[in-house]
C-alpha cells in the first residue's frame, strides 16, 4: 500500500512519540531504540490498524495471534541484546514477523519458527520485500525449537508455554540465555531469563508480569 505524505509525516511523529514513551518505561539501549524507530512497524500489520501502529499496545494479526507491545518487544530484545555478544539466534513464534525483524538488524543470523504456515509464508514475504537476506523462516513446532542449527547464542520466546521446554534449554550455547514467557493464558505469566551455565545447570531470572498468547503443540 502507498501512504501520502501525510500519512508518512503521521508515521514519524508517532515513531518519535514512541521513542520517548519507551525510554520513560526504562528502554536504555541505543541500539534497540534506534532499530524500533526505523523498523516500518506499519508495514507489519493490517492496512485498517495501521494509524494504531506505533502505539504500545499489542495488535491483532489474524490465526488469534497478536504483534507484541512496543515495550516488550524492545525489553526482550534489550536483555537478549546485552546478555553477551551473540551471533546466531532462534526466535520461536514468527507471527507477523515484527520481532525477527528487530532481531535480524542487530544480531548476524536469526533463525524464526512458525507452527502457522499462513503466518510464517506472510512474514517470509514482508521480510524479503524489506530486503532481510540473515533471516531463515521455519513451518515448526516450537516447543521443539530447531535442533538442525543448534546450539544458539540466545534464543527468544514470543508466545507463552505453561513450563519452560527442555529441547529449548538444551539448544543453548553454554552461558547463553534464553528468554520467554511463562504461565497459562489468563493467569498470572512471568517473563524469564534462563541462562545456560553448563551441560546441566541453569540459573533462572524473574523479570515480572507479563501477558502473551499460549505456545501451543502441533502444526497448524
Amino acid at each position: 500500500m502507498a501512504y501520502n505524505h501525510s500519512q508518512v509525516e503521521h508515521f514519524k511523529q508517532a515513531r518519535e512519540r514512541l521513542i520517548t514513551e519507551l525510554q520513560t518505561q526504562g528502554i536504555k539501549n541505543t541500539k534497540v531504540l534506534e532499530v524500533i524507530y526505523s523498523t516500518p512497524r506499519h508495514f507489519f500489520v493490517d492496512d485498517a490498524l495501521f494509524s494504531h501502529a506505533y502505539m504500545n499496545n499489542s495488535l491483532p494479526i489474524g490465526c488469534k495471534q497478536t504483534i507484541s507491545q512496543p515495550y516488550i518487544v524492545a525489553r526482550m530484545t534489550e536483555i537478549l541484546l546485552e546478555h553477551k555478544p551473540a551471533n546466531n539466534i532462534l526466535e520461536i513464534g514468527t507471527g507477523c514477523g515484527y520481532q525477527t525483524a528487530i532481531l535480524a538488524q542487530l544480531f548476524t543470523k536469526v533463525y524464526s519458527v512458525e507452527r502457522i504456515e499462513d503466518l510464517s509464508k506472510k512474514a517470509g514475504k514482508r521480510l524479503q520485500d524489506l530486503g532481510f537476506d540473515n533471516v531463515e523462516l521455519y513451518h515448526g513446532d516450537g516447543l521443539q525449537g530447531l535442533p538442525k542449527y543448534a546450539p544458539y547464542d540466545g534464543i527468544m520466546v514470543t508466545a507463552a508455554p505453561e513450563t519452560i521446554p527442555n529441547a529449548l534449554l538444551k539448544q543453548l550455547v553454554i552461558d547463553s540465555c534464553l528468554i520467554i514467557p511463562v504461565g497459562r493464558l489468563g493467569e498470572q505469566q512471568t517473563l524469564t531469563k534462563v541462562v545456560r551455565q553448563s551441560n546441566h545447570y541453569y540459573e533462572q531470572y524473574d523479570l515480572g508480569d507479563v501477558s502473551f498468547v499460549p505456545l501451543c503443540e502441533g502444526l497448524s
